[in-house]
């Protein structure tokens, strides 16, 4: 342990405190429900490219929905969560393998419902910690003033990459183009990306009227990818048959997964509902002007 480095990132370390202060008044105010929800689990979400840790008594989960879906099928209403989680092999100026994520569920809203709840969150922060909707990110001006551009992921990726993935089958140059030119092309704006393609609906409900796209967005600030936002897919079986296409990509890599059968029970019940994941240590990032993740953690690893 270095004291010198930790006397260096005390004004970093206080105010992410007092962020996540804020973000927890935000969603009591709001009447969400905050609660806690297990670390570990013996079959956690099947994820072909997300590796939870294994430990003798399971996996340490790389999101809590596991166990937060179940409470919104129990009727738990709109509740919040804010946790460390753990993704194998993960690390670099944005990543760990355990990191903080706040994880958010609203019972009878949509995707881009939440994603202007996620605005009006951040814009909140901002506006309590600077007393200003300009915020200055590694030496650039960003204005959070809302309402954020919104843009189709096919906009975004014919304007910026001259290329359509809702009707072109290639991740990998999806992934690589989305991190390289799709994430900062509005350097001075946030960005809300809507409707992925359907093979990436992961647990997203695909679009009524548009079964080629998923309700999913993704929301980016300074080339930092901030919150991830479905519609919650509710139907058990459709959700059971994407698991099993994960868990055969998974075995292809030498990894066993199982299929978490209590979650798809639950499913069973779920409410129409949109949920959020948002990583607390890239928000705390932007709002420290943090080139990098270490210099927002005491103890980054």
């Amino acid at each position: 342990m270095g004291l010198e480095r930790l006397v260096a990132r005390k004004a970093n370390l206080i105010r992410r405190a007092e962020i996540l202060r804020l973000t927890r008044g935000f969603f009591h105010e709001r009447r969400f429900l905050e609660v806690e929800t297990p670390q570990l689990a013996a079959a956690p979400i099947p994820e072909a490219y997300i590796e939870p840790v294994a430990t003798e008594r399971g996996f340490l989960l790389p999101s809590p929905e596991l166990y937060m879906k179940p409470l919104l099928a129990a009727g738990y209403g709109d509740i919040f969560q804010i946790c460390r989680v753990f993704r194998k092999g993960e690390k670099g100026a944005q990543h760990r393998e355990e990191f903080t994520l706040l994880e958010y569920y609203r019972t009878g809203a949509g995707y881009l419902d939440l994603a202007a709840e996620t605005e009006e969150l951040i814009v909140y922060l901002a506006e309590s910690l600077n007393g200003s909707t300009l915020l200055c990110y590694q030496g650039r001006t960003i204005d959070l003033t809302p309402p954020w551009p919104r843009l189709s992921v096919k906009e975004a990726f014919m304007d910026a990459c001259g290329w359509d993935p809702v009707t072109i089958d290639d991740p990998e140059r999806f992934d690589f183009e989305l991190a390289t030119k799709v994430a900062s092309m509005l350097p001075d704006r946030p960005l809300v990306l809507y409707d992925f393609p359907t093979k990436m609906a992961s647990l997203a409900r695909l679009k009524p009227g548009d079964s080629r796209v998923a309700e999913r967005t993704e929301i980016f600030i300074g080339g930092l990818e901030l919150a991830n936002i479905f519609s919650e897919l509710t139907d058990a079986e459709e959700q059971r048959k994407r698991f099993k296409a994960e868990i055969e990509l998974a075995a292809d890599q030498g990894r066993k997964v199982d299929m978490p059968e209590d979650f798809i029970e639950a499913l069973k019940e779920l409410p129409e509902a949109a949920g959020g994941a948002l990583g607390i240590d890239r928000l705390v990032m932007l709002l420290c002007d943090a080139a990098s993740i270490e210099e927002v953690l005491a103890f980054p690893g």
